[in-house]
């Protein structure tokens, strides 16, 4: 097999003494018995997405090993030392469940004291959004966790976060990504400063499940708790370090975990995919539901910061919610708890991004309060945050099973929103609701929106290729007609211009530029087309709505909109 010189040049500087013998001994072995893994391994320097930097484990530059991530950190050292200058430095590191994450907890934290900056580094896993609270709780400038949320066993990552809590965004993303880019590996401190290296573990586990339930409460009698039936599985992660006594403390008693998930393992194996955002991964604990009669499930992903919800329908049945119904659900309570309690003064925002439903930005309309939407990811929200000093953020979240309450985490975060769902579904049965009811009430009071979503993966350097082909294709030659309507609008976050083909206006929209093309037709339906920054997928995001004006007619017209996602599915020609 022929292998490029670039990928050739990379191999040997791979090969010199500045990499360790096992390291060198691994590429040996690729390049004798898999040049095509050695090819995947070294044609590309693996790079910041929406996630941070997530890949697959082992030697190589589009690796996660010990040295990507040592450059990493040295980079970001380098960084912190010119932007801060004459300040104590100080890190806080986490990790979570995967393998080799406590290890490469470790080289961080190194390299870091390495470069005379102070480290914070949990003693054992802990979910990402305890990460994003410590980091302002003990007054760092940056943070750091090893996750890769719920992808394959294989993967792990390396997510970084700047001193306000939320992760990186411009410019300070571009400036790091440039000093980690012209670093050379023999320029990595990897000798310790055992002397500025911390453990942290049960005073800042205690502040962040306090600042949880502060957050996530709202005056529910303790026997509307303890009248709910909770089933939660941590699917073999890290929120079984946090969630069950955030639940203990609030005054739920009525949880029962999934056992066989509750012990932390990177291997995952009672789930193809850790990943609440797929039924499967749920079978165990909707069991269990059905086995003690619970009146909601709970499944949280390995890193902790997305949950998966199922509720019981109207017929009694298990049904699983989606992203953006949980969002509708906890944003409605939210707004209507802070209503009651005379704090919304039109000086409030609820946070939502492009790609989710827009049933947010009806929900905040009807209760006075701004609804802010940025590019797919949490950064952005956070971001929001920081750069509207002067309005309050009330909750936030995204179509992909993540939710933030209030700002004393920076992040999607399933502890709170698991204590928040509570919340909602204690209120709704002591009312005599439920969740279910909650939100087909909300349908009918703010619009009907269904959504649904294509993932595709496309594996390796042909499926890269193939995916950056789809988007070209999207672009040169846009769809007229989409379901027999019209498309009157399309938004490119490429080029920052949105075309209304209708009147053939451009305006530029002021956001940053991402890969990501979204169309409207003229019956309010949203069609988006999005790569993902850190997997190699391209996600499709499509959202109908109608009126519905009695939820007794829910049944009827959720089969017109049904209808009409497999028309435009037909029509896109992706599933």
């Amino acid at each position: 097999m022929h292998i490029e010189k670039n990928i050739l040049d990379a191999v040997n500087v791979w090969l010199t003494p500045t990499f360790d013998t096992e390291t060198q001994e691994a590429i040996k072995e690729m390049m004798s018995t898999s040049p095509k893994n050695l090819e995947e391994s070294f044609y590309k320097n693996l790079e910041f997405g929406t996630g941070g930097m997530r890949g697959i484990m082992g030697v190589g530059t589009n690796r996660i090993n010990k040295y990507t991530l040592g450059k990493n950190t040295q980079g970001i050292s380098d960084y912190m030392h010119e932007v801060f200058p004459g300040k104590d430095l100080k890190v806080v590191i986490a990790y979570d469940c995967r393998h080799n994450s406590d290890t490469l907890a470790k080289v961080v934290a190194d390299v870091f004291s390495a470069n005379g900056i102070k480290v914070y580094l949990f003693s054992d896993m802990r979910p990402t959004p305890e990460l994003s609270f410590a980091l302002k709780h003990l007054g760092c400038q940056a943070g750091i966790v090893l996750t890769a949320s719920h992808n394959p066993p294989e993967y792990n990552g390396y997510k970084v976060y700047w001193e306000d809590g939320g992760q990186l965004v411009p410019p300070q993303d571009s400036a790091i990504i440039n000093r980690i880019e012209a670093l050379k590996y023999d320029e990595i401190k990897f000798q310790p400063n055992e002397n500025l290296i911390e453990h942290i573990d049960k005073e800042v586990d205690d502040a962040f499940i306090k600042s949880s339930i502060e957050n996530a409460s709202f005056n529910t009698s303790a026997a509307a708790k303890d009248d709910l039936k909770i089933v939660f599985t941590s699917l073999h992660g890290t929120s079984i370090k946090s969630v069950p006594e955030t639940l203990a403390k609030a005054g739920y008693k009525n949880v029962n975990l999934v056992p066989e998930q509750s012990v932390p393992d990177g291997n995952f194996p009672t789930v193809k995919s850790p990943n609440p955002e797929e039924p499967e991964a749920l079978t165990m604990a909707m069991a269990l539901a059905e086995k003690v009669n619970a009146d909601i499930v709970i499944g949280t992903d390995p890193d902790c910061d997305r949950l998966g919800v199922a509720v019981r329908n109207n017929e009694g049945k298990m049904t699983l919610l989606n992203g953006n119904q949980t969002m509708i659900l906890m944003t409605a309570f939210l707004l209507e708890q802070w209503k009651k309690a005379g704090k919304i003064n039109g000086k409030q925002f609820v946070g939502s991004t492009i790609v989710s439903t827009p049933m947010m930005m009806e929900l905040a309309t009807a209760y006075d309060v701004e609804c802010k939407v940025g590019l797919t990811g949490f950064k952005w929200i956070a971001k929001m945050i920081k750069d509207f000093p002067n309005q309050q953020f009330i909750g936030g979240g995204e179509e992909s099973f993540g939710f933030m309450v209030g700002d004393a985490v920076r992040d999607k975060d399933a502890v709170a929103a698991t204590l928040l769902i509570c919340e909602v579904a204690a209120q709704a049965k002591a009312k005599g609701s439920s969740v279910y009811k909650e939100l087909l009430q909300h349908y009918v009071d703010f619009g009907f929106y269904k959504e649904y979503l294509v993932s595709l993966t496309k594996k390796g350097i042909e499926g890269l290729s193939e995916i950056n082909q789809m988007m070209v294709d999207m672009r040169t030659n846009p769809m007229a007609e989409i379901n027999g309507e019209r498309v009157i609008m399309v938004e490119d976050y490429k080029t920052s211009i949105a075309k209304n083909l209708l009147s053939g206006e451009e305006e530029t929209m002021d956001m940053p530029k991402s890969d990501v093309l979204i169309y409207y037709t003229a019956d309010g339906s949203k069609i988006a087309a999005r790569p993902s920054g850190t997997e190699p997928k391209i996600k499709f995001y499509i959202s109908v709505n109608t009126e519905l004006d009695a939820v007794e007619n829910f049944s009827e017209v959720e089969t017109e909109l049904d209808s009409k996602i497999k028309n435009i599915l037909l029509d896109l020609k992706i599933n």
